[in-house]
């Protein structure tokens, strides 16, 4: 196992869960608290806060710290936290690595620059004054859908290179691109991206691998259990818990994986609450889904034994 790889211990399903926010659009922490619970109690590999699915976006820089404290006070030391640290400048990025570092992180997981769409050479600067000034391991996050940029594995190579990069989230819709990342890279960093469906147990029982980052969690057990079974050896049972996975990628989410019928935070916010579970609102200027993809929403959790 290469250094960079041996840093961490992150492995399996770790999900980037939601910030659950109040009607009136405020951080409910008391709501968090119960999520995390139920979240450690279904057995979840890891936690990635403040990612995509949690709204960074609309989190304001003392929100996201304020995000990091609590989740740092309660679960520290309990499983693996990553902080979703993306920001447009690398001062930035590091401020919300102090904080995180302060708080109990294990690491952070970072994209390019959203927006500004910087070029191959601006996007290793950027990494390069992350890795070497971060008290934290990093996380590359390609992702496509959200950034505009995807990442060639030449570029994911060279930001491999970084001694303080310890795993890349490849979050494309490109099957060919994540197997040539996979394959070029997984002796060097730790790759999560792995589909939890046939293909993916056929690659992991294999080649080995690392585990999924996926959104949400709102299955519960089954999607950590996945990778618990596969590493017991019993593949019929991680089999039958990718397929109920595979079951809400294909009726919520695009092939690009963009939501069907609103945000990726408002369809897993809808579902927790469905489940009776703090999920909350989303903020402006995302939406609640409506009532009939609620109801959408519902007959998918009830058709996998969830309600």
């Amino acid at each position: 196992m290469s250094e960079q790889r041996a840093k961490v211990d992150w492995r399996g399903y770790i999900p980037a869960i939601t910030t659950p926010f109040g009607a009136d659009e405020e951080l409910d922490l008391s709501g968090l608290g119960r999520l995390l619970e139920w979240l450690h109690g279904e057995g979840m590999h890891g936690l990635i806060i403040a990612g995509t699915t949690g709204e960074w976006t609309s989190l304001s820089a003392s929100e996201r710290k304020q995000l990091f404290q609590a989740v740092g006070s309660q679960m520290g030391g309990k499983l693996p936290l990553i902080a979703g640290a993306t920001a447009y400048t690398p001062g930035a990025v590091l401020d919300f690595a102090t904080a995180a570092a302060e708080y109990r992180f294990d690491g952070v997981l970072v994209t390019p620059p959203p927006y500004c769409r910087p070029n191959d050479e601006e996007i290793v600067g950027f990494f390069s004054e992350v890795a070497e000034s971060s008290p934290l391991p990093v996380c590359v996050y390609n992702w496509p859908p959200g950034t505009g940029i995807d990442m060639s594995v030449r570029l994911l190579e060279r930001l491999a290179e970084l001694e303080n990069v310890v795993a890349i989230k490849q979050s494309t819709s490109n099957l060919r691109a994540f197997m040539q990342t996979f394959f070029a890279l997984s002796d060097r960093v730790r790759i999560f991206g792995h589909s939890m469906d046939d293909h993916g147990l056929a690659v992991l029982r294999s080649c080995g691998g690392d585990g999924t980052m996926g959104a949400g969690a709102v299955l519960g057990r089954v999607q950590p259990d996945f990778y618990n079974h596969l590493w017991a050896g019993d593949f019929e049972a991680a089999r039958a818990c990718g397929k109920k996975d595979r079951v809400l990628m294909d009726e919520w989410y695009t092939e690009d994986l963009v939501g069907r019928f609103g945000s990726g935070p408002a369809i897993m916010k809808a579902a927790l609450n469905v489940r009776g579970l703090p999920g909350g609102r989303v903020r402006r200027p995302l939406r609640d889904v409506s009532p009939q993809h609620v109801e959408r929403i519902e007959e998918t959790l009830r058709s996998l034994g969830c309600l």
